[in-house]
């Protein structure tokens, strides 16, 4: 029901940072939960940050310090801040949305197409 469109990837130096933004459309974002997913090429998907409907926001041990979840509910949006990038990080972002936090990253869930961040020296 409700549609996801990412921008922002690119290609930066390590220890650089780069902002990923989702916009929705077809639904009001207040009422979903949010996330953002990573995969690249051999690794699973992983869910990289997830922001509850009341803005609660979690982050794997991979991210945390570095990544940081951000919602702008007037605009409809919600970002990606990713500080001191790593080679590591260098993956297909997608962002993701789902009508709980259970629900997030599920089949019952909106996904956008992905967006490429390639962090190399």
């Amino acid at each position: 029901q409700v549609q996801l469109v990412e921008s922002g990837g690119g290609v930066v130096q390590p220890g650089e940072s780069l902002r990923l933004s989702c916009v929705a459309s077809g639904r009001d974002l207040s009422v979903y939960a949010v996330g953002w997913y990573r995969q690249s090429p051999g690794k699973q998907r992983e869910l990289v940050a997830a922001a509850n409907i009341d803005g609660t926001t979690t982050y794997p041990d991979s991210v945390k310090g570095r990544f940081s979840l951000s919602r702008d509910n007037a605009k409809n949006t919600f970002a990606l801040q990713m500080n001191n990038l790593r080679l590591e990080d260098t993956a297909v972002y997608t962002c993701n949305a789902g009508r709980n936090i259970a629900l997030l990253g599920s089949t019952f869930a909106s996904w956008g197409q992905g967006t490429q961040v390639t962090v190399s020296s």
